[in-house]
Parts: structure tokens; C-alpha cells; sequence
């Protein structure tokens, strides 16, 4: 057969594995299966390293190696390395893509490794058996029966494998591509490295491309190439399963984004409902507050005042008496609109500081309560602005209060910690705990737990919880810092 004729077939030989080998390369790091994206690494090292044994096949037919090599033994020896790197490189593609797990593909480089040993250890012995001539052409033969032909089926088997996975995951077409692809290598490694050049080693005496060629009227190497064309073709193919993965993964994460923020405005709505019923809870309770005890007490004192004058004219010493009297009343009216103003807004906030105003909240929750409060102080307190300091205290009196109605706890440590770029408390319990995942999926959610987080979401911040039936609970707020405090 001509040169040139065999020139393009191993010219189409090449570009077929040289072509799939750069794909592979530029579109296998994309596949979300961990187990799919190291199997197509060697691969990638399969198709370029052959697709370069093939090319400098061509360039020996075609006369062009002797500019290259001034030695023939040199370039023989390294023709042979080359394609037996390239074979082993396929050996790990296929048993890494068996591999169902890290520690199996770290496994399965005992193959190639232990073909390449078997391989080399059968150059060494056969090297005094055949002459110096026969020789190239025996490991020739050698290289394809013992690793062409286990690395091209395993190849196949990887391949099969991969199918399933992708049915598997809905990816019924490029299922099929990853068949077709298996059903090339398997005709690529059972016909094509069979049927292998004439040499004194049994079968190849007999059953070699001369037989081939005789019987069906064309080279092998257009059956290689063929099947090495349908293998690039079809691996290509369920590579573009990749960008399908993408896409999916796209969709369930927009859908995923749609589903929370509808979530998260339903919750808005109804903490919305909620904060106006509170703000008219709040006005109730202040108001019967005001009526109940500031008004009476003031009602008290304007009729202790009447009749502590009256009783003047009459009686000095029992006038000096309702007058004592109507002191202590004045002082207890006016601590209880103390305490009603420090409920409303505690001055501590902007007199001293968020870290004292939660020792005298600690305090206060003390006294009310069987409950000992611990408050810790981490790092050198800095100022902050007021929205920052008001949330952290409305997330610790909720916590706290949260903690003597519900959790039965006896010790509840309170944590603010200064950092350089945020803040942070924690509201720690040894209580009974809950399991927030239930909490979150109860028809009746815990509004003071959705409150604290949305208090957090507002200033850009972070809320977490850190429960657990029987061993206590933890809440904690992460909350940035922002350039007004100093950033």
C-alpha cells in the first residue's frame, strides 16, 4: 500500500486521540463527580501521548525520522516508551473510573503499575531469545498484548460503569454516548492491538495485520483509526454533559433562591403583622401600666396632698406623717417609671456602654428568676453605633427571656466578644435544649428565634443556633463591623 495513503490514515489516527486528549483536558476539570474528573486526567494523558505516537509513525513512513533520530535505536526505543506510557495511561483511566471511592482509585494504580512491571520484566527475559532485529518488533507485540489490550477492555469496562452513573442521574443520553465510547475502545483493544505486526512471537506468527489484511482487504490501522475516531467522537459527546450538569445545578440553585426568598418574605410579612401587634401590646401594656400604677399612685398623692393640708390646720403631727408617707409613695411611683423607661430603652446603653448594660440586664433577670447569669466581656470594648448596640441587646433579653420561660436551665453565660473586624454574642444555657430543626418546621415558628435573626439580617450580620435535646443551647450573632464604628 502506498505511503501517503498510510500517512493520512495514521495523520487521522492521531488527530482523533490528540484532539480528545486536549478536549478532555480543557473540559474535564468541569464535572461536579469528583470520581469522573480524576478518571479524566490519564485519559487526557491517553489521547495527546498516543495521538504523538501516531503522528511520529506517520513521519517514519513517510521518511522523515532519520532528520529527527541519527540513531534508529533511538528512536525505536522511544517510540516504544511512548506508546507504552500512553497504554498504561489508559489502564488508570478505566480503573479509576471503577473505582467507587478515593481509597479504590488510589487502589486501582496498582494495575498500570503492576502491568508496567509484568511488562518490563517480559522485555527482560525475551531480550536473549530473539535477535537484535526480531527483538523491536517482539516488544512491539509484547507492548500491545500486555498492555494495549487489558488497558483498552478496562477502558471499556470504566466506561460501561460511567453509563450507569449517568442514567443513574437522568443523563440518559450521554449514557449512550459513554456505550458507544466503551464499544470503540473494546474494538480498538480486542481487534485493533490483536492483530499486530508479523513477529516470532506466538500468536502474533500468525494472527497479525498480514492475516487481517488478507482476510477483510484493508490495513488494520483504518480499523484503529476508525475506532479511534468513534472513541474521540463519543467521549467528546458526554462531555457535554457537563455544561447540562452546570446548567441543572443552576436551576436548582435559582429555584432554591426563589423558594427561600418567598420564604423569607413570608416571614418578613408576618414578623411585619407581628411587630405592629406588639407595638400595640406594648401601648396596652404601658398604658395599664400608667393607669394601674403611676395613675393611682398620682391619684393617691393628690388626695394625700388635700388632706395632709387639711390636717395641717388641724394636727401638725399628722400632717408631718402623711407627708412621710406621700414621700415613699413618690419614691416608689418614681421607681417604677424608672424600671418602665429602662424596659423601653435603656439609658445604660448610651450612658455606659453595651457591656454594662447587659451586667445590670444579667443582674436584673437574676433577681426575677432562679437562673445564675455569667457575663463575659472578650476583648477591648469599643464604641458602636447605636443600631449595632440595640440589637445585641434585644437578642440577649430575648435569649434570656426565652431561657427562664422554656429551658429549665440553672446557669446561662452571656458573651460579648470585641474583634477587629466584628462582634459578636453568644447566649449560652445548660438547660434542656430543643432540636431547631423541628422548630423551624412547626406550624406555630418561634418568633423571638426569627426575630433575632432578622435583627442580625438587617446590620448585615450572622444568626446561628447550636442546640440539642438534653445538653443546652447556644445563640449566637455575628454582626460586622461598619466605618462609623471606627472600620
Amino acid at each position: 500500500m502506498e505511503a501517503p495513503y498510510f500517512a493520512l490514515i495514521f495523520f487521522l489516527y492521531g488527530l482523533a486521540f490528540f484532539s480528545m486528549g486536549l478536549v478532555v483536558t480543557l473540559e474535564g476539570n468541569r464535572a461536579a463527580d469528583a470520581r469522573l474528573r480524576h478518571a479524566l486526567r490519564p485519559l487526557a494523558v491517553f489521547g495527546i501521548v498516543h495521538g504523538i505516537h501516531e503522528w511520529l509513525e506517520m513521519f517514519e513512513r513517510m521518511g522523515h525520522l532519520s532528520e529527527m533520530f541519527s540513531e534508529p535505536l533511538a528512536w525505536k526505543a522511544v517510540r516504544l516508551a511512548i506508546m507504552a506510557f500512553s497504554f498504561l495511561s489508559l489502564s488508570a483511566f478505566g480503573g479509576s473510573l471503577l473505582s467507587p471511592s478515593e481509597f479504590h482509585r488510589r487502589l486501582s494504580l496498582l494495575v498500570p503499575l503492576s502491568q508496567a512491571a509484568i511488562w518490563g520484566v517480559g522485555i527482560f527475559v525475551m531480550r536473549g531469545s530473539f535477535g537484535a532485529e526480531d527483538m523491536w518488533t517482539v516488544a512491539d507485540v509484547w507492548t500491545r498484548y500486555i498492555l494495549g489490550v487489558p488497558s483498552a477492555l478496562l477502558a471499556c469496562f470504566g466506561l460501561v460503569a460511567q453509563q450507569r452513573v449517568f442514567r443513574q442521574a437522568g443523563l440518559t443520553r450521554f449514557g449512550q454516548d459513554s456505550l458507544w465510547a466503551a464499544i470503540a475502545f473494546a474494538w480498538y483493544g480486542l481487534v485493533g492491538q490483536i492483530f499486530t505486526p508479523v513477529s516470532p512471537l506466538p500468536p502474533s506468527d500468525f494472527l497479525n495485520q498480514d492475516l487481517f489484511l488478507r482476510l477483510f482487504g484493508f490495513p488494520i490501522q483504518l480499523l484503529r483509526a476508525a475506532s479511534a475516531i468513534a472513541s474521540a467522537v463519543f467521549v467528546i459527546r458526554f462531555l457535554r454533559s457537563f455544561e447540562v450538569e452546570t446548567q441543572r445545578r443552576i436551576a436548582e440553585l435559582q429555584a432554591a433562591r426563589l423558594d427561600e426568598a418567598h420564604r423569607r418574605e413570608e416571614l418578613r410579612g408576618e414578623l411585619l403583622r407581628r411587630v405592629v401587634a406588639a407595638q400595640e401590646a406594648e401601648r396596652q401594656r404601658i398604658a395599664r401600666e400608667l393607669h394601674d400604677a403611676t395613675g393611682q399612685a398620682l391619684t393617691a398623692l393628690g388626695l394625700g396632698l388635700r388632706g395632709a393640708a387639711t390636717a395641717m390646720r388641724q394636727d401638725v403631727e399628722q400632717a408631718g406623717h402623711r407627708l412621710r408617707q406621700l414621700e415613699g409613695l413618690t419614691t416608689n411611683t418614681l421607681d417604677e417609671l424608672r424600671h418602665l423607661i429602662a424596659d423601653l430603652r435603656p439609658s445604660h446603653l448610651d450612658d455606659l456602654g453595651l457591656a454594662s448594660t447587659l451586667r445590670w440586664y444579667a443582674k436584673g433577670a437574676q433577681n426575677r428568676a432562679p437562673l445564675e447569669v455569667v457575663v463575659e466581656i472578650v476583648g477591648d470594648e469599643y464604641p458602636l453605633s447605636p443600631e449595632i448596640k440595640i440589637a445585641l441587646f434585644r437578642v440577649a433579653q430575648e435569649a434570656l427571656n426565652n431561657i427562664i420561660k422554656h429551658s429549665g436551665a440553672k446557669r446561662a453565660i452571656v458573651r460579648l466578644q470585641f474583634r477587629e473586624y466584628e462582634v459578636s454574642l453568644q447566649v449560652e444555657d445548660d438547660g434542656q435544649g430543643f432540636d431547631p430543626s423541628l422548630a423551624a418546621m412547626s406550624r406555630r415558628p418561634s418568633w423571638g428565634l426569627l426575630g433575632m435573626q432578622e435583627r442580625a439580617a438587617l446590620l448585615s450580620g450572622t444568626f446561628s443556633i447550636d442546640a440539642k435535646p438534653g445538653r443546652g443551647a447556644c445563640v449566637e450573632v455575628l454582626i460586622p463591623r461598619r466605618a462609623e464604628d471606627g472600620v
